[in-house]
């Protein structure tokens, strides 16, 4: 995570410093890439960069998190299904999960990044991003779960929190099977349709 001293910087400043090492990243991996080529592409110092970041760990993660971010502004807001009945509900999922894949396909930069860090393990630093993003996301999983169950989507007969803890585990390993082995851009409408029909399987109401 990068220090307040970062957050400080002008955008402009911050940009700079990130765009770089995503590029770096990108064209080498996490365990290849060098910090003083990012420090020297930059013209940052070494201490300067230290006052930023505690490591190259952290400044991987801070890449990680605004290449995420961009992706998901692009994408449009994450709004919570308005829906009437169980089809619409999850079309509307679907719909938007698709057009996040699809922008992911479309900044290869992004998916290099993505599938070095799921390739690689995860680091201390990248564990603790990822519990920061799933805290936030948290809401709209607890939200979308009793919407899903008000129209007939979802099933009523366990606790909300574990179908919530269901939907990020199944969300986290198709992401993740999208990312590291992504299907041709003309399969991947489908492929995403079948990741979605096995979600919703797993949550709707049986029978």
């Amino acid at each position: 995570m990068s220090r307040p001293r970062f957050r400080r910087l002008k955008p402009e400043q911050q940009s700079a410093i990130l765009d770089a090492a995503l590029q770096e990243f990108a064209t080498h991996g996490f365990a290849a890439a060098s910090l003083n080529r990012i420090i020297e592409a930059t013209g940052t110092s070494k201490g300067a960069m230290y006052y930023y970041f505690d490591g190259k760990e952290d400044l991987y993660a801070e890449v990680i998190r605004r290449q995420v971010e961009r992706m998901l502004e692009h994408g449009g807001p994450l709004r919570v299904p308005e829906a009437t009945d169980a089809d619409a509900f999850w079309g509307t999922i679907e719909e938007y999960y698709l057009r996040l894949m699809r922008l992911l396909a479309q900044t290869p930069e992004t998916g290099t990044l993505l599938r070095d860090w799921l390739g690689g393990g995860a680091s201390p630093a990248l564990r603790d991003a990822e519990s920061r993003a799933e805290q936030d996301l948290m809401p709209w999983l607890i939200e979308t779960v009793t919407t899903g169950q008000r129209v007939g989507a979802v099933r009523t007969d366990l606790p909300v929190d574990l179908l919530v803890a269901v939907a990020l585990g199944m969300g986290q390993a198709m992401d993740a099977w999208l990312i590291v082995q992504p299907p041709e851009r003309s399969d991947l409408a489908d492929s995403v349709h079948s990741l979605m029909d096995l979600m919703r399987r797993a949550l709707e109401p049986a029978g």
